[in-house]
């Protein structure tokens, strides 16, 4: 019990003292000189221009939806993938491909919906005026 224990004190030490040698050290080796751009409030390489409160297009929005939909969806996919071939021998390989199929369908009906309401067409039609 004591061993255990000491183990997780010395990992806690080594990990705070690798984080404090780690700040230290960047802080004794990096460059002292002050440039007009490291005061900037964005340092990306990029001077900015105009104001910073402009509006952004909200399909700039849609599209990051969709794609972080369609990520997730791979990432919820892996865990059965992995299982799938340990499945198939016993059996119960279905089971892998029914869950697979309905999470896919409930993603396709998502994807027709936003297709049918036009969301993801870049640039809309102007409304018709009766």
């Amino acid at each position: 019990m004591f061993f255990d224990l000491a183990c997780i004190a010395i990992f806690a030490l080594v990990s705070v003292g690798f984080v404090a040698v780690s700040l230290v050290a960047s802080s004794w080796l990096q460059p002292k000189v002050a440039h007009q751009d490291k005061t900037l409030t964005y340092e990306c390489g990029e001077r900015p221009v105009g104001d910073a409160w402009i509006q952004f297009n909200l399909r700039f929005y849609v599209v990051a939806l969709i794609f972080v939909i369609f990520d997730l969806e791979i990432a919820f996919m892996v865990p059965v993938l992995v299982v799938f071939r340990s499945w198939v021998e016993r059996g119960l390989g279905w089971v892998g491909l029914a869950e697979i199929g309905v999470f896919v369908a409930v993603l396709a009906v998502g994807l027709a919906y936003v297709w049918v309401k036009r969301d993801l067409d870049w640039i809309k039609p102007a409304p018709k005026s009766p």
